[in-house]
């Protein structure tokens, strides 16, 4: 038994993708992490370890987030890869059969969308070749001479050159899209093709103007015909309506076609060269491949005409000094997306813009309250308190900022003893194997001191609330304190992790703010 995924069903998955972000109905985040990549691959910056999709990576991703953005309407786009016209590059024709038996010219595609059948041009226009010059002397088609530039509606030339090739106009990339979603591989396609005025005279155009576009001639017959003569045949098939003049040059071969009307309803066609007076004592006849358009016509349904497998999404990394929720000072080396996270402690589906996924402490000094502006902590060094006998909390430093006394930390599984593989083994004797919290509620033989500054610090369990006043000026925290400890703003381990990508590592400060795009393949 043998059996396809067709194309359709992946344009039908990005497509509804899409209409649930854009509906509201569910919440979908990116975020950043892992600022210590090289505890895992010592080579990490110049190959990233490829991300495993398995639950107990997932629980790891998990622990060593830093932050989430929300990802708005706006933030997300459908994309297709990009193909920038040049003058002398033969590009494919749009064909209906394309397939593995039946190659695309001159790419060698077999299918549709693998094809290099669509451009866009300086001006951000976007186009769809209908035909790329290919007749019986250059059956894979010629080099494309003249750059469309034309918003007209109905297919054309788009110069003098005689390249011979047929150009569709489609869109043109909205000029934020073009600030936002740059890319050098994929160009954005538009989410609201359907119901936007922008795109209506080309939706139109396609639902009112005849369908066929383009014959091909595949061979020019012998003595076809009396020289420089104009026929003009019926096109047979399942529609109605079409028509094709042909005309005959003086060598009594074909010269060219074109489809003088496209008629309505075909999804396969032939010219029929009993009709219309063509002369039937040829020695050989011509021959003629009849492109059929997409359904509802070039233009109609552009998702389709495509192939917009691919969505892009967009998130912005600031330093917004009201919502500090992700860090500076350390690097981020992982990015990814994930579904309906939940608040924490909660069952409610996240909507904040953006949150924060690390524990943090309010620290304070042990002897001199403001021995915390002079604390330093290594970055990814580790600081450790007695909660009481026995029971030692550790964490990882992920930032600490000597303005407010904040340390913000994760407690994912290498700092309890198991190793960089990240499998449910662990070496004995490392802080009990188990995890404990942090806490300002200490019990029998505990302490609030943190151990792993060059000052003697410790919690300051009289702290609530999410700022911090110095010198009256005010400083957000972006995380709710009680008693000098504040948890994540995200209930960790919850939603679906959708997606992941181990990155090259990059250094975040004050003074920059990263663009991260996503390109998600369906």
């Amino acid at each position: 038994m043998s059996a396809i995924v067709t194309d359709q069903i992946r344009i039908l998955n990005a497509r509804n993708f899409v209409n649930e972000i854009s509906s509201g109905e569910n919440s979908y985040y990116s975020f950043v992490g892992l600022t210590n990549p090289e505890d895992y691959s010592a080579t990490w910056d110049d190959a990233p370890l490829a991300p495993r999709d398995s639950l107990n990576d997932e629980n790891h991703t998990w622990d060593t987030i830093i932050g989430l953005k929300k990802i708005a309407t706006s933030d997300i786009r459908f994309a297709v890869r990009k193909t920038t016209w040049s003058s002398g590059i033969t590009y494919d024709m749009y064909r209906h059969n394309i397939s593995r038996d039946n190659l695309s010219q001159p790419s060698l595609a077999t299918s549709l969308y693998a094809a290099n059948y669509f451009v866009m041009n300086k001006d951000f226009r976007v186009y769809i070749c209908l035909q790329n010059g290919s007749d019986p002397e250059n059956p894979n088609g010629r080099p494309s001479l003249d750059e469309p530039t034309f918003v007209d509606l109905e297919p054309r030339s788009a110069g003098t050159s005689g390249d011979g090739y047929i150009w569709k106009y489609l869109y043109t990339i909205d000029s934020a899209d073009i600030i936002k979603f740059d890319s050098l591989n994929y160009i954005t396609v538009p989410t609201d093709w359907e119901t936007k005025g922008e795109y209506q005279s080309v939706r139109l155009n396609a639902e009112n103007s005849t369908q066929l576009k383009v014959a091909k001639i595949v061979s020019r017959g012998v003595d076809v015909g009396p020289a420089n003569q104009v026929y003009t045949c019926s096109i047979i098939g399942d529609g109605t309506g079409g028509e094709a003049t042909i005309i005959i040059n003086n060598q009594s071969k074909v010269d060219s076609v074109i489809i003088s009307n496209g008629g309505s309803g075909y999804t396969f066609a032939k010219i029929d060269l009993t009709t219309g007076g063509f002369p039937q004592n040829y020695t050989t006849a011509p021959e003629f491949e009849v492109i059929i358009p997409p359904r509802g016509g070039h233009g109609a349904d552009i998702y389709r005409e495509l192939g917009t497998t691919k969505i892009l999404l967009y998130s912005r990394v600031d330093n917004v000094p009201t919502n500090p929720d992700f860090i500076t000072g350390n690097k981020i080396s992982r990015i990814g997306v994930i579904k309906n996270p939940l608040a924490i402690d909660s069952d409610e589906v996240l909507q904040a813009s953006q949150v924060s996924a690390l524990y943090a402490l309010k620290l304070i000094g042990t002897n001199d309250y403001n021995d915390y502006i002079n604390a330093d902590f290594p970055a990814n060094g580790t600081v450790t308190q007695t909660v009481s006998t026995g029971v030692t909390a550790v964490g990882r430093v992920i930032s600490y900022d000597k303005n407010t006394g904040i340390l913000k930390y994760w407690q994912d599984r290498t700092l309890y003893g198991y190793d960089t593989s990240l499998e449910q083994t662990a070496a004995e004797g490392i802080y009990g194997n188990k995890v404990y919290q942090f806490s300002s509620n200490i019990g029998s033989g505990g302490s609030l001191n943190i151990i792993g500054s060059n000052k003697n610090l410790k919690i300051d369990s009289s702290f609530d609330g999410t700022t911090f006043i110095i010198n009256n000026l005010k400083y957000y925290l972006g995380q709710t304190f009680d008693n000098g400890v504040a948890p994540p703003e995200v209930e960790k381990y919850s939603g679906d992790l959708i997606y992941v990508d181990n990155r090259p590592s990059i250094t975040r400060s004050v003074n920059q703010r990263e663009d991260i795009k996503i390109v998600l393949q369906f």
